[in-house]
């Protein structure tokens, strides 16, 4: 067996993909003696919704007729008027009927939701969208790294495991020169690295102690001792609160991993992960249906990664997003079409909820883009450098989006 046919063979024994561990040459090298002495920060966790949610379904303007003509199989009823019916947030929208497990955090105000936000130019392809949400650089497809790893460039020196991805290859906006880790799961790696401890373990460290370039050999072997940290031992100490069930959907299983990380206290200052699913161009259905179904899921996740951190979620704040919305009107096949703008949900430390933030107009055609689609009314950088300056005071926004230089704070967070 060739050796690189040997490097991923034993990548894909330990869990982790080739494409998923991602690491900047000499970054755990010098990170691992700081990380038990990491100051104290909020963290922030992206949850990227792929497929371009409709943010009209997801948090309707149930008090605007504009919206309940354009969409008479789709519209969800106004609060109160029925069992499928939206549930109230003000008294202009409504929350999917799916996400009631969402409403007590509305209520506590560790909630809250932004309208009709999205890409500053319409850009309906989920590649392009999705490309240009995660660098951070809207309509500029050579930058080569994304806005949150250039988040972390703000220190010489962090936690091993300050930068994760808890799905199976590094997300866009993680790219970068900072160092990141993706994996699958945390116990698909205690149980393939773990079962087989010593045999995994010396393979991995000498296949990368051998290598002739220092930075991979410095990378590899720095990444197999962030890893070993998370034993068979340390992972039964970082189980869910006894009360908390998550739903059993990837989401699910992948909030429960960071939550177990941020539990633990191993220096994660960012996580990231992924839904999709979101693409729903036909039978999309209103209180019940694929999207419901969607809806379903990342409340409960949300919900359970919410009471599963306990106090500590003063300590996180999590950010909820996707690459566009869907068209206002329904098509003829009862689904929606790519959109523009679309709803971003932000909840956790220092979050100022129970209010929906930002511009939205009626839905009558001419408040519409291109006439067909809600505006992106507030550029999707803006909520992401707010939530940047909330976690990370002090940060170089022009660094992290360059050539956008953001509005007045929305209040999404307290000062």
């Amino acid at each position: 067996m060739s050796s690189l046919l040997s490097r991923r063979h034993l990548l894909r024994s330990l869990g982790v993909s080739g494409a998923g561990l991602v690491l900047a040459p000499g970054f755990l090298g010098r990170a691992l003696a700081a990380s038990a002495n990491v100051p104290a920060r909020r963290a922030l966790v992206t949850v990227f919704l792929r497929g371009g949610v409709d943010g009209l379904s997801l948090v309707p303007p149930v008090e605007d007729a504009a919206y309940h003509r354009a969409r008479p199989s789709l519209a969800l009823k106004s609060p109160g008027s029925g069992p499928d019916a939206a549930l109230k947030l003000d008294g202009r929208f409504g929350l999917h009927p799916k996400l009631e497990p969402l409403l007590p955090l509305w209520r506590e105000g560790r909630l809250a939701v932004l309208h009709g936000v999205g890409l500053p130019e319409p850009v309906r392809s989920h590649f392009d969208a999705q490309d240009f949400v995660e660098s951070g650089t809207p309509g500029r497809k050579s930058t080569p790294d994304g806005w949150l790893n250039r988040a972390l460039e703000d220190e010489e020196t962090s936690a091993a495991l300050r930068a994760v991805a808890l799905q199976p290859t590094l997300p866009r906006a993680l790219f970068g020169s900072s160092g990141a880790l993706a994996m699958g799961r945390l116990e698909e790696f205690r149980l393939r690295g773990g079962r087989r401890g010593e045999e995994a373990a010396s393979g991995f460290s000498a296949l990368y102690a051998g290598a002739v370039d220092e930075a991979l050999r410095t990378t590899g072997q720095g990444a197999f001792e962030a890893l070993s940290r998370l034993d068979e031992e340390r992972l039964s100490r970082l189980a869910p609160a006894s009360t908390v069930e998550y739903p059993k959907g990837p989401l699910g299983q992948r909030l429960r991993d960071i939550a177990r990380l941020l539990r633990g206290d191993v220096g994660v200052e960012v996580a990231a992960t992924e839904m999709g699913g979101w693409d729903t161009h036909a039978a999309q259905g209103a209180a019940a249906g694929v999207f419901a179904n969607r809806c379903q899921e990342l409340a409960g996740a949300l919900s359970a990664f919410a009471a599963d951190l306990g106090p500590k979620l003063e300590q996180v704040t999590v950010v909820v997003l996707t690459e566009f919305g869907r068209t206002v009107r329904e098509n003829g096949s009862r689904g929606t079409d790519h959109g523009v703008g679309s709803a971003m949900l932000v909840l956790g430390g220092g979050v100022r909820g129970g209010k929906v933030y930002g511009r939205f107009d009626s839905l009558a055609p001419e408040h519409l883009q291109d006439g067909r689609d809600v505006p992106s009314w507030t550029d999707v950088r803006a909520p992401l450098a707010e939530a940047l300056r909330a976690c990370r005071p002090g940060v170089d926004l022009a660094k992290v989006f360059p050539g956008f230089t953001p509005p007045p704070p929305l209040g999404l967070f307290a000062a």
